[in-house]
């Protein structure tokens, strides 16, 4: 047998152990934080989970938004959140990312229970007054996996709305220039602001879609109660030692038990409330970005309208042009029959002529024009 960072691997597992490390926060109920640099097999041992679950969590590959409940723990992938929950632990992956960061602190500031008692050092009176309010909350004190899952939760649902919040600023300016100023440089911008919309409505469509699934799966929620699966295994067992393999979540097993005895172990009102709160603020920002979206394509109709207005301007502007040089030819035509050299008998002492056939071609010349140019109006009106 060997020891590695305080837990125990098998001999057999030595080779293992020269597996890739992976950077890790542990988190426990006091708030207390510590580094880990282990592979993936000393994790799957300590939180006894399948290599396949693991894999939800691995940076190299790419899995959708994931809330997973398993025996002992709970799998959660939410965009940069890669997090693995017991009973009286959290494992974060890639403590150094920066958004990562202020999770930590607001595990080590969330997760532990009547801090106030335990850090308060001032008289009498405020060390009781902080000893009643540590045991008014723990009353009221909800499973140590529900405040760590509560924690991503809310981190991913503000990091979402901020991201929408962004892209709302920088996208309605721009839409609103691209109506008042077709260009090139603006219909690049929308471009990408449209496909910068895409993907993030793909991103919180998945965490929205994840939480539907366990909000309509009663067994699915039931499973994320670590505490009181514990609990209940002890009280099978029947062991007074049960407790002893992880003291610091003793008091809370013993309160899942008392829970699990006054209400139906199957019951995910707690957790199915929690889930609802974070459910209507995701699909608020999906709501934002469908919104954003209609919006863009509301632009993209108006542009379409605007240039095929521009192209009816355009054919108009031929068929004027055109029109002209019809009439041209009229007299390019009597410019060429009174300029030939061929002898004819009306051409001699009949100068009138030429004056006629002048009136008459620019008369027919005039009418075509007329024509063409009532006829032009007359479709575009009629939108043909």
């Amino acid at each position: 047998m060997a020891h590695i960072n305080g837990y125990v691997v098998a001999a057999g597992e030595k080779k293992k152990a020269s597996q890739p490390s992976w950077n890790w926060v542990l988190i426990n109920a006091t708030g207390e934080s510590k580094a880990l640099d282990v592979d993936k097999y000393a994790v799957m041992h300590r939180v006894q989970i399948h290599a396949r679950d693991l894999r939800i969590i691995d940076p190299n590959l790419s899995y959708p938004s994931t809330i997973l409940g398993r025996e002992r723990a709970i799998v959660l992938n939410l965009e940069h959140i890669k997090a693995i929950i017991t009973s009286d632990e959290v494992l974060l992956r890639d403590p150094a990312h920066e958004n990562v960061i202020p999770i930590v602190k607001e595990l080590e500031r969330r997760l532990p229970v009547g801090n106030q008692a335990h850090h308060g050092q001032g008289d009498g009176k405020e060390s009781s007054a902080a000893h009643n309010d540590a045991d008014d909350g723990e009353e009221d004190e909800s499973p140590f996996e529900f405040r760590a899952l509560e924690v991503f939760l809310e981190a991913i649902c503000s990091f979402l709305a901020a991201r929408t919040t962004e892209l709302e600023t920088a996208a309605y300016p721009t839409l609103d220039e691209l109506t008042s100023k077709i260009s090139s440089g603006n219909l690049d911008r929308v471009r990408k602001l449209k496909s910068a919309t895409t993907r993030l409505t793909a991103r919180v469509q998945k965490v929205r879609d994840e939480l539907v699934h366990l909000l309509d799966d009663d067994d699915d929620m039931a499973d994320l109660y670590l505490s009181r699966k514990l609990s209940c295994a002890c009280s099978m067992a029947s062991s007074p030692n049960c407790y002893l393999t992880s003291p610091t979540i003793g008091s809370k097993i013993s309160r899942a038990s008392v829970a699990t005895v006054r209400g139906d172990e199957n019951d995910v009102e707690q957790l199915e409330m929690l889930l609802e709160a974070y459910f209507i603020q995701i699909d608020s920002t999906l709501n934002k970005l469908t919104t954003l979206r209609e919006y863009v394509q509301d632009t993209d109709d108006y542009i379409s309208i605007q240039m095929d207005n521009r192209r009816n301007e355009l054919i108009q502007l031929e068929v004027v042009l055109g029109s002209g040089t019809v009439c041209s030819a009229f007299y390019s035509l009597v410019a060429g029959i009174f300029g030939m050299n061929i002898p004819y008998t009306w051409n001699d002492n009949h100068g009138y002529m030429f004056k006629w056939v002048c009136i008459v071609t620019g008369a027919i010349c005039v009418f075509s024009l007329v024509f063409i140019m009532s006829y032009a109006r007359f479709k575009g009106l009629m939108g043909s």
